[in-house]
């Protein structure tokens, strides 16, 4: 017996008519960065795995639980992308992009990976669009991201997303609070995996997700709390310029999201119809990436955008996407000698830019126009064998009914005008 194949588990395909609702959501995201002079970034969907590790944090579960790593041929150990942010920046220095005007202002779209256990809004295949500036310290950068962002869900339609916002400090802020949270965490009843987080990454046990966690950490000491003037300067003019922006926020003392690259200025989009995975997005600046992966000090600020869970966020507040219509104009070619006339006819079509299609199989005429009502256009042509002979096509309205007889010769030049 023939084996029969399935998406592998945790992963999912997209097909129409759904597809055209991620489309939609990928475009909304990328919209703003081009606008506001992103250049497009792709990268392989495989690096380094010594980048990703160096780039993404040893102590976070995305590096020790989740990564998909394996040895190719050659015996180097090469990583599924998890995410973006180590491999934008790792491709802008290889490139020497650091070495012209910056920022360097960059934007993507793709495809990534990580071995979580499938559930709603957790997938191990999902895609992303992001966005990075690289090399300014300007806290209007990292207003601007935001921005970017909430515009992308606000153009959406998306009225339930909340941001939130933190910052995280700096190497000069960071140590003395990392001691003072250590303290308190070692006096937790934790078990021996986040004990050993405690003295590696302290701040991740404040990023666990688990209930029992979650409750011991009232009363731990905030980062906020402990910034250094510069870093407080850099937040509250963060919070000004959302405010000239007219973006809302609230501050989250606790957010430190899942990466270790943050610095300083941190956001999380996040949306209550989700349930326990309501991250829809985040960010945030990173300003000691580069140099932990070799480079030059480079500041830098960017955020992600999940497309999958803005595609569920949509469906939990009811937002429709007007399907598309696969075409404009559907041709109808009844016997033989139609359908070999009208095969460049409508390739005459579509260089004049008219989305076009036809009907294929040697239907009847009530197959074929059962047909053109399914593709959704606004005008079907269909031609006969008697319609050749006078070199003309019958041009229907399909929304009116109304048919009209149009010369072949007129026939692009026709349609072009009722569809402008």
């Amino acid at each position: 017996m023939s084996r029969s194949f399935t998406a592998p588990k945790g992963t999912f395909d997209l097909i129409p008519p759904e597809s055209a609702t991620f489309l939609r959501v990928r475009d909304a995201f990328a919209a703003g960065p081009k606008l506001a002079g992103y250049g497009y970034v792709e990268t392989p969907i495989f690096e380094d795995t010594a980048l990703i590790h160096r780039g993404v944090g040893e102590s976070t579960d995305i590096v020790t639980k989740e990564t998909y790593t394996f040895t190719d041929r050659g015996g180097r150990s090469l990583t599924l992308r998890p995410e973006a942010t180590a491999s934008v920046v790792r491709a802008a220095l290889e490139h020497g992009l650091h070495r012209g005007q910056l920022p360097v202002k960059l934007w993507y779209s793709g495809s990534f990976f990580r071995y979580e256990r499938p559930q709603s809004g957790r997938y191990r295949h999902f895609s992303q669009v992001g966005a990075e500036a690289l090399g300014a310290t300007d806290a209007s950068l990292d207003a601007e991201l935001v921005w970017l962002a909430a515009e992308a869900y606000r153009r959406l339609g998306l009225g339930g997303c909340r941001l939130l916002l933190n910052s995280l400090g700096d190497p000069q802020c960071r140590p003395a609070y990392r001691q003072r949270l250590q303290e308190f965490l070692r006096g937790l009843d934790l078990d021996d995996d986040t004990r050993g987080r405690v003295d590696i990454n302290p701040l991740r046990v404040l990023d666990d997700k688990r209930a029992e966690v979650r409750k011991q950490l009232h009363g731990a000491p905030l980062l906020a709390d402990h910034l250094c003037a510069e870093c407080q300067e850099h937040y509250d003019e963060v919070r000004a310029l959302l405010a000239d922006l007219g973006v809302s926020y609230v501050d989250d003392p606790r957010l430190v999201r899942g990466l270790d690259y943050y610095t300083r200025t941190t956001f999380e989009f996040v949306h209550d119809g989700l349930g326990a995975q309501s991250a829809v997005g985040g960010g945030g600046r990173y300003d000691g990436l580069s140099s932990d992966i070799g480079g030059p000090s480079l500041p830098s600020v960017g955020w992600s955008l999940g497309v999958d869970r803005t595609v569920l966020a949509m469906r939990a507040e009811g937002i429709a996407v007007d399907d598309a219509p696969r075409c404009a104009v559907f041709v109808v070619p009844l016997g033989d000698d139609a359908h070999r006339r009208m095969v460049p006819v409508l390739a005459t079509l579509r260089t004049a830019g008219v989305s076009s299609d036809m009907v294929y199989g040697g239907r009847g005429l009530k197959g074929a126009m059962k047909a053109a009502d399914r593709s959704g256009a606004r005008y079907a042509v269909i031609v006969g064998e008697r319609d050749l002979r006078g070199d003309v096509a019958q041009l229907k309205d399909l929304a009116s009914g109304e048919q009209v007889a149009v010369p072949l010769a007129d026939l692009v030049d026709n349609l072009q005008e009722k569809l402008t």
